[in-house]
């Protein structure tokens, strides 16, 4: 017989700035309202973009803030504990003191055993504690409770990989039932038994988990293309083009993951025999030419504990270097090493007189919350200068996944993931041959990742990635530089799973006793090549080469005639010239659409 649900929300709706994130009172408001429910031991991941509302409808279960409509049932005795993504350490001296603070408070040997199974000092000043103790120190409060419905708000950010294992050991025998958030595929994978899918205010949800979201969703969203082409083919090319894309975009990733393992190969070759930390060198000069960061015997130690032991290192241009260890191992000296922030006790690096470089650090400035998009992205215009080309800003915002109609909307307004994903369309748009990478991939959500991951492997130069997201790795780099804490740097062609295997042997059990796990599978080697789609004619090819920048022009000329017509004034002082500007909106639209509807169809012959 079913056990009833620990938690249920009916006929929720909320409205939040304006309009209706859930639900609504009319049909014509959105999607209908939202039914939740969640069963005894249910592992859930839920999954949506940045803005949808997941960190709100996690709220929403726990009872901080109140629904529009709806009936929140809560089986009395649950027991719900929220790991909020940046909780506030203000109030308190110390990390014990907001582990034990607030409404139930879990028991002070609770949070002490949990503490030092995850190797935090609870001692430690909350005001000077690193992002990493912060987290730890959180999730010993959440663990302490004993929750019978645990909500995690990306429980990884921030965590290293011995701390990431470990609580997806603490989960995988965890009796409750838990609802998550996170952007860690490899995470995700191994732990949900089913998905919640929250998108454009609707939540679906299916018993799978993570490992088959994605041919779900791709199933969904081919449905509704079917039944979009059924009504009205206009429909389906404005309601269906950013979904097409997304699938568009999973398409091309096969051919960059087969290019992937290709370089990893080159690279590979490359490299001398396991455990050494020195890469061969070609045997003529093509590849010192091609060399933009050259680190001869370089070291680092602190005190008496050295960091960097002595090693060498070529990177050339277009490799992309990934960066792994706990914390505290040295990675962040190592990347410092690298670009020359840090000098090394021992050894030189060079760089090419070329190199040009952008960082984003883990620890990002803020937005001011008062600026635009607009202003942030253009300084207040309608242009912007991407790598040398101007584009219309709207055009760029939807480049990465904005709605364009957002372009005047303040940073503050903005969810944690937008405003990181606004963060990096300014920065990727800068003129620049290295990309240096501090943990990008926090906040961001699963279809922004899918994005970073293109852009990177476009990206027509050389880019180093510090993280622990093990899958964004692994579908990234070509090389892996590892650091186990005893300063030896291990170079290995491929992504973090192939530095796993490169090590032999099990990871240490956590200090608690937990037994580790083997490491993530590595990603699949590329599927055979399909049979080759049908040769496109010259005048197909030109189309499909040269629509997309066609498309960008009408979306700049339409967004300059909206802008336009957005004076109240304008038609009561000049209406020919209203009307002139309306009448070239429509036709520019009209051309955009047949532009769009070709280009997909090209699209599909080109990509199988």
């Amino acid at each position: 017989m079913a056990q009833p649900p620990i938690f249920s929300f009916e006929g929720l709706a909320l409205q939040q700035g304006g309009r209706w994130l859930f639900g609504g009172p009319t049909p014509t408001s959105g999607a209908a309202p939202i039914d939740l429910h969640v069963l005894p031991g249910d592992r859930l991941a839920l999954i949506g973009r940045n803005g949808a509302g997941k960190t709100t409808l996690l709220r929403l279960i726990t009872g901080r803030i109140e629904a529009d409509r709806g009936q929140r049932r809560v089986k009395p005795g649950t027991r719900i504990v929220f790991l909020e993504q940046e909780p506030d350490f203000s109030p308190y001296a110390t990390l014990m003191d907001f582990a034990l603070g607030g409404e139930d408070a879990p028991a002070a040997h609770e949070v002490e055993a949990i503490a030092g199974q995850l190797g935090i000092d609870m001692s430690r000043p909350a005001a000077t504690a690193s992002g990493g103790e912060r987290r730890r120190a959180a999730i010993a409060r959440a663990l302490a409770q004993e929750p019978d419905l645990l909500l995690l708000d990306e429980p990884t950010n921030h965590l290293d990989l011995g701390a990431i294992d470990w609580l997806e050991d603490w989960l995988s025998r965890y009796r409750g039932a838990f609802i998550t958030i996170s952007h860690d595929r490899t995470f995700l994978t191994r732990l949900t038994r089913a998905t919640l899918w929250l998108d454009r205010g609707t939540l679906r949800r299916k018993e799978v988990g993570f490992g088959g979201y994605e041919a779900w969703e791709e199933a969904v969203y081919a449905e509704e293309a079917r039944a979009a082409e059924r009504l009205d083919a206009k429909l389906k090319i404005e309601a269906h083009w950013l979904e097409r894309g997304v699938t568009a975009r999973r398409k091309r990733n096969q051919g960059r993951l087969e290019k992937l393992h290709q370089m990893r190969a080159v690279r590979a070759a490359m490299i001398s025999g396991a455990g050494t930390a020195k890469l061969k060198l070609a045997s003529d000069d093509d590849f010192k030419s091609k060399s933009v960061i050259v680190a001869e015997g370089i070291s680092k130690t602190y005190g008496d504990r050295p960091v960097i032991k002595p090693f060498t290192l070529r990177i050339q241009n277009g490799d992309r270097i990934g960066i792994v260890g706990a914390n505290g191992a040295g990675k962040t000296t190592l990347l410092k090493l690298l670009t020359k922030e840090l000098e090394p006790d021992t050894g030189s690096v060079t760089h090419a007189r070329t190199l040009s470089g952008v960082m984003i650090d883990q620890q990002r400035k803020l937005l001011e919350p008062d600026a635009t998009v607009r202003q942030i992205l253009a300084e207040g215009g309608d242009w912007i200068d991407v790598r040398g080309v101007r584009k219309h800003v709207m055009a760029y915002l939807k480049d990465f996944l904005f709605d364009p109609g957002l372009v005047d909307t303040k940073v503050g307004i903005l969810s944690g993931g937008e405003r990181s994903r606004l963060l990096l369309a300014r920065e990727f748009a800068r003129t620049a041959n290295l990309l240096v990478l501090d943990e990008p991939t926090n906040d961001l959500d699963l279809e922004t990742l899918d994005l970073l991951q293109e852009v990177i492997a476009d990206f027509d130069g050389t880019v180093l990635i510090v993280s622990h997201d093990r899958d964004f790795l692994d579908r990234t780099v070509t090389v892996t530089l590892g650091l186990d804490g005893s300063g030896k740097v291990d170079i290995v062609a491929g992504g973090y799973a192939d530095w796993e295997a490169k090590r032999r042997k099990p990871a240490a059990p956590a200090a608690g006793g937990g037994q580790a796990k083997p490491a993530a599978a590595p990603i699949p080697p590329p599927p055979p090549k399909p049979a080759a789609a049908p040769k496109l004619s010259y005048k197909d090819q030109r189309d499909y080469e040269i629509l997309p920048a066609r498309i960008a022009e009408l979306e700049a000329a339409i967004a300059k005639g909206e802008a336009i017509l957005a004076d109240p004034e304008l038609y009561s002082k000049d209406p020919q010239r209203f009307a002139a500007i309306s009448k070239g909106i429509e036709t520019a639209r009209a051309e955009k659409d047949a532009a769009e509807e070709r280009w997909l169809m090209l699209a599909e012959m080109v990509e199988g």
